[in-house]
Parts: structure tokens; C-alpha cells; sequence
């Protein structure tokens, strides 16, 4: 007859595996102190711990929910599936900018939210509010938002008014990166003193533009 003992120590893959933990519920199990670190050499737990964690795995199944950490797409997709309500690109950037939807990481250089705190994300008004600050325009979007020619926009970049909030791939052009301005923003430009936004706006196409006169930002000089 063969007999298989139980193994003596368990390995990050071999850990989760046998417990009935994917491997994100065990990340993040790990995250909230739920599962301590490797006490074993070469990156692994030892039995007893193992079966600690065994012993707990209902409440640790409930702890970490049932929502994996997720990207700005999906977290957003989720958001207006649970409210029926639109919910624009950039709410997610916006909702953890308010701290409200913590970044817990990275994945080929855009952000991962907390799937835990987006389940927990209960607060339709916090949305409604971060979609419409946070709403993402292209150039020509952001012109058209501020009531302005493009070229007028190049001017307020140039002064350092205006900064774009974040860039994406362009459809046609995977190499080409599009730059993104927040609605938030254009809103606080427009109530800018700076800039006389009757004149700018009134100034016929192929006239030069009141915003020329704007200063240039300087850039900031590199340390010794």
C-alpha cells in the first residue's frame, strides 16, 4: 500500500494550491496579514503555519473578497455595470486620487486598483463626482471643452497652464502616444485671471492668438 505524507514545507504556487487560494486571494491575504511571510528556507512555509492558515480559510475567503486587483478599464466597467450610470475614462485615476480607490501596484506601466476596496465601493455620489472630475479629453476635446482654437491650446501648454493628466496609444498608431487632459483641470483653467477668455475666443481663425503673449514656463534647471 502507498502512503503519501504531507509535505514538510510549501512553496508560494503549492501553498495557495493547497488551501483553495488563487493565487491573487493569496497575494492579497499575504497583503492584509492574513498569511505571514516565508518562514522556511528558499522562500517557503513550514507545515504548522500552513495548517494555521487551513484553519482559517473561511474567514480569509471573506477578508479578501471575491474581486481580483484590477486595471482603470475594468475597474470603470465595473463601477457603471454596479450603478448604471456612466462612468467616464478617468474615474479611476480620479477615485484614487481622492483616496477613495488605493493603487496597489503596476502592470506594463499603467496603474492596479484595489479589488477589495472597489467592491467596498459603495458611494454613488463619490463616483458620480470622480467621473465628472476626472472625465479624459484628447486635444481636440479639451479645445473644445475650453471654447478655444487647438493652436490656442499649444499656448497654454507652453505657459505651463495647462499639463496633460495622462497619455494613451494612439488607435491608428500604437507607437504614436496621445496626450489626455482631466476635465477638473479645463474647469480650473477657465476660471483662471490670467487668461481673458472673451478676447481668445473672439479671435478670428488665422489671427494670432492673445495666449502668445503668455509667458513660457521655464523648465526646471537640474541640480549640482
Amino acid at each position: 500500500m502507498t502512503t503519501t505524507d504531507a509535505p514538510t514545507t510549501y512553496g508560494p504556487l503549492q501553498f495557495p494550491g493547497r488551501a483553495g487560494l488563487t493565487l491573487w486571494q493569496f497575494d492579497r491575504a499575504r497583503r492584509l496579514g492574513l498569511i505571514p511571510g516565508p518562514d522556511a528556507a528558499g522562500g517557503r512555509w513550514r507545515a504548522p503555519v500552513f495548517d494555521d492558515v487551513l484553519a482559517r480559510i473561511d474567514a480569509i475567503r471573506q477578508a479578501v473578497g471575491t474581486m481580483p486587483d484590477v486595471g482603470a478599464v475594468r475597474a470603470e466597467e465595473h463601477l457603471a455595470e454596479r450603478f448604471h450610470m456612466t462612468v467616464h475614462s478617468g474615474t479611476a485615476a480620479e477615485l484614487a486620487r481622492r483616496g477613495h480607490l488605493p493603487v496597489i501596484g503596476a502592470h506594463k506601466g499603467h496603474a492596479v486598483y484595489c479589488g477589495l476596496a472597489l467592491a467596498n465601493l459603495t458611494d454613488r455620489r463619490k463616483v458620480e463626482r470622480a467621473s465628472a472630475a476626472g472625465q479624459l479629453h484628447m486635444r481636440d476635446g479639451a479645445a473644445q471643452v475650453l471654447g478655444i482654437r487647438e493652436t490656442d491650446l499649444d499656448h497654454l501648454l507652453r505657459a505651463g497652464l495647462l499639463t496633460p493628466a495622462a497619455t494613451t496609444r494612439s488607435w491608428w498608431n500604437k507607437r504614436a502616444v496621445v496626450q489626455l487632459y482631466r476635465q477638473a483641470d479645463l474647469d480650473r483653467l477657465t476660471r483662471s485671471g490670467r487668461v481673458d477668455w472673451a478676447a481668445v475666443r473672439a479671435t478670428p481663425k488665422g489671427h494670432r492668438s492673445p495666449l502668445a503673449a503668455l509667458p513660457t514656463q521655464k523648465k526646471p534647471t537640474a541640480g549640482p
